[in-house]
């Protein structure tokens, strides 16, 4: 890119550099009202990448915007005279001509133009799973091993995520939370990606996270719509409610899959029925089966979760086992 020249007013006052920031996660175009106002009252305006997202945008609104890479010294003369140049950043910032901008202003030889950093646009809470979606994509395109994989194929992993990040949950360790917690998110973003491919019955991540929005909006009339829940007791009872209309269920057990751990398939069934209000006795037998099925029941009328009990339980055993070791194994 050519050098910019220098501007023809050889006034004294030094003028202005708004540095443009933009973010790639919202739509080109859609920039504030300053970033607006200074672009049509800049003097110039220049940009040093060429395929920037707002340039087409930009010419659109009747910008005229110069593809230059300026120096620190070039900004400094095109400002002379009182002139306002405007720098739309690149998505890396602008760190050579910021850096050369207090380079020369703490010289003290160089009377410095006013330096502005105007964020153009912002992202909203959530744009970064713009990005993840976007790795997604490549990757899915491009890795060997991932574009081979299948739902199925997935599963087992979908399972030891969500176990890691109860782990995380239960350390109370904040860092491996978020972690696991990114890597629970993956598999959701993963599964969407693959779904998109299905030729009878394709759907994306916009999809799913459209469609859980609508659930959890129906779900909670008490925040979206007239009617009110003062307990969380009232909150789960329309959530259950609701759910049995939806599901138009026949049995309280019907949504309650048989494949997870069986304390927790215990509790929920027990829970099912204390919330239903039903009146079922407990199947006896012998063996140890149905001593847990009862000591499961139990804990659950007691609100405990029979298992993170048992893990925290296993927990201590464990620390025994390797107390007993004579602390083999540690760490």
């Amino acid at each position: 890119m050519n050098a910019i020249s220098p501007a023809p007013d050889s006034g004294t006052a030094p003028g202005r550099v708004v540095l443009l920031t933009t973010s790639h996660r919202v739509a080109p175009g859609l920039l504030s009202w300053p970033a607006w106002q200074a672009l049509h009252a800049a003097d110039r305006v220049l940009c040093a990448d060429g395929v920037h997202p707002q340039l087409p945008y930009l010419r659109e609104a009747g910008i005229p915007v110069e593809e230059a890479a300026p120096t620190a010294e070039e900004i400094v003369d095109a400002c002379a005279g009182g002139r306002t140049v405007v720098v739309v950043a690149t998505g890396e910032g602008e760190p050579a001509l910021t850096d050369g901008l207090a380079r020369l202003a703490g010289t003290g030889r160089v009377r410095m133009p006013e330096l502005e950093l105007l964020p153009a646009s912002y992202d909203l809470p959530g744009a970064r799973l713009l990005d993840l979606v976007q790795v997604m994509d490549r990757i899915r395109a491009e890795c060997p091993w991932s574009s081979r994989q299948t739902h199925k194929g997935l599963a087992k992993y979908g399972i030891e995520e969500a176990y890691e990040l109860v782990e995380a949950i239960e350390e109370g360790d904040r860092d491996e939370l978020r972690e696991e917690l990114g890597d629970v998110l993956l598999q959701v973003v993963f599964h969407a990606r693959i779904a998109e491919e299905d030729p009878d019955a394709p759907f994306s991540v916009d999809d799913v996270a459209g469609g859980i929005v609508a659930k959890l909006i129906h779900r909670h009339p008490h925040v979206f719509g007239d009617e009110t829940a003062e307990t969380p007791e009232d909150v789960k009872e329309h959530w259950l409610r609701t759910k049995e209309i939806e599901k138009r269920r026949e049995s309280v057990t019907d949504g309650v899959p048989l494949g997870q751990p069986a304390l927790a398939l215990t509790a929920k069934l027990a829970s099912r029925v204390r919330t239903a209000d039903l009146s079922v006795p407990l199947p006896t037998g012998e063996g140890i089966g149905y001593e847990l099925l009862a000591l499961a029941v139990r804990a659950e009328a007691a609100g405990v979760d029979p298992e993170a009990a048992l893990r925290a339980a296993a927990r201590v055993y464990r620390d025994a086992i390797r107390f007993a070791e004579g602390g083999r194994g540690e760490g």
